[in-house]
């Protein structure tokens, strides 16, 4: 039987969620990692891959027949560098793919967007839908029925109960656990370890006490 041959591979950014992207597409082992792109080339190589370019270079890079790119930026406070990351390498006209880790429980009738990234020992329930570009963090549960918008990252750990509902741009910290059938808005930063216990309106910021 002949061997699924990889594809080639790019990671955008080298901060400290690339680490973990980079991971997760080896776990794949669907691709090759054939360069990493930069805002600033300030070094040579990441772990033995080459820095290959700044973001300028993408078109070029496009160009010599690389297609498939992954976004190691991560998200917190702006989720503006993911997103503009992600509509220019649309753009161009690369393939951002959505990335599941062997290690995670994903239902087959569950709906993952282009360019979400699903991390090791998450579970994801059935009737799932994640938009595009998300990233569901290191064991994360998300229950059925759930719908996660554009752009969101759930952080490691947390706890996202049945039929909740959550708006694009948002960032739920490490351990937050939401009650079922809940809704949280547009543009939110819910902090780590917290308990949502009712809906939540766009752009709020939740920092220390629990809702």
């Amino acid at each position: 039987m002949k061997l699924k041959s990889k594809k080639n591979i790019i990671i955008i950014g080298v901060g400290g969620h690339f680490v973990s992207t980079l991971n997760l597409i080896l776990s794949t082992n669907e691709y090759n990692v054939v360069g990493l792109v930069d805002s600033k080339k300030s070094k040579k190589d990441f772990f033995g891959y080459p820095v290959i370019g700044t973001d300028k270079d993408l078109h070029q890079i496009f160009k010599s027949g690389i297609k498939f790119c992954s976004i190691g930026i991560g998200q917190i406070k702006n989720p503006e560098p993911r997103i503009k990351t992600f509509n220019l390498l649309k753009k161009i006209g690369f393939i951002v793919p959505s990335l599941i880790s062997k290690n995670s429980d994903c239902s087959k009738i569950s709906k993952i967007g282009e360019g979400t990234n699903i991390f090791s020992n998450t579970f994801i329930n059935a009737n799932v839908i994640i938009g595009n570009n998300c990233i569901i963090n290191t064991g994360s549960i998300i229950e059925h029925e759930t719908n996660i918008s554009d752009n969101c990252h759930i952080s490691t750990g947390c706890i996202i109960n049945g039929q909740v509902k959550i708006g694009k741009n948002t960032f739920i910290g490490s351990g937050t656990v939401i009650k079922n059938n809940t809704e949280i808005g547009n543009n939110c930063i819910i902090g780590m370890g917290k308990i949502i216990k009712k809906s939540i309106k766009k752009n709020v910021i939740l920092k220390w006490m629990n809702q």
